[in-house]
């Protein structure tokens, strides 16, 4: 069974905070993760995400003409690249249907951008098990009640320090930055540098 959150929500909420604090490098976020996590980190092969709210901060703006639009963090998306970079499948499941998703994933070449889930773990399951997978071998993060079910079967269940309270108490760990604001790359980082590859990705943005 799923043990409580490892990771202490920050002081300040979204609603309080000056801004999100920069996101630690991989070894300072190891330091502050029990062993348990550290290991569970370490196995996953299949990292899913939600989208809005963890990708995004939730909201959802439309103009006069009902033309929506979203923002996503630079440094998520390339927390994303990372991960499939070295050899960690990455991918996103999401209840609703957007272009703008749809473009993002296409930038950042993800393979499975999956839409329009209205039940979310029968996608995860199909994901699962096409790779031949063991459940302890994915990771999925979420902010709310649509993503509990995805959280509750899998070895890493992560929730963003925005989530709503009812998913807060579930997760195996929980980010220090919200949705939207580096979350996802906290996720990225704890998953690589857990996997033993935080020096190889320095040395490739390091090299002249």
């Amino acid at each position: 069974r799923l043990k409580t959150l490892r990771q202490a929500r920050p002081a300040d909420s979204p609603a309080t905070s000056t801004g999100p604090d920069p996101i630690p490098m991989p070894e300072t976020l190891l330091a502050n993760v029990t062993d348990d996590v550290r290991q569970r980190a370490a196995r996953i092969r299949l990292a899913c995400f939600d989208v809005d709210g963890v990708l995004t901060d939730g909201r959802l703006s439309f103009d006069a003409d009902g033309r929506e639009s979203k923002s996503f963090h630079s440094q998520d998306g390339l927390g994303l690249k990372l991960l499939a970079d070295f050899g960690i499948e990455v991918a996103l499941i999401t209840a609703r249907d957007s272009p703008i998703v749809a473009r993002r994933g296409a930038e950042l070449g993800l393979a499975h951008v999956c839409q329009g889930e209205k039940d979310k773990l029968a996608r995860l399951d199909a994901l699962r098990a096409a790779r031949g997978l063991d459940y302890a071998q994915l990771a999925f993060t979420g902010d709310d009640l649509p993503d509990l079910s995805c959280m509750l079967r899998v070895g890493l269940a992560v929730a963003v320090a925005n989530a709503h309270p009812s998913i807060m108490g579930i997760g195996h760990w929980c980010t220090r930055l919200p949705g939207g604001h580096g979350a996802v790359r906290e996720v990225c980082d704890l998953l690589l540098a857990a996997q033993g590859r935080a020096d190889a990705v320095r040395a490739r943005f390091a090299a002249p």
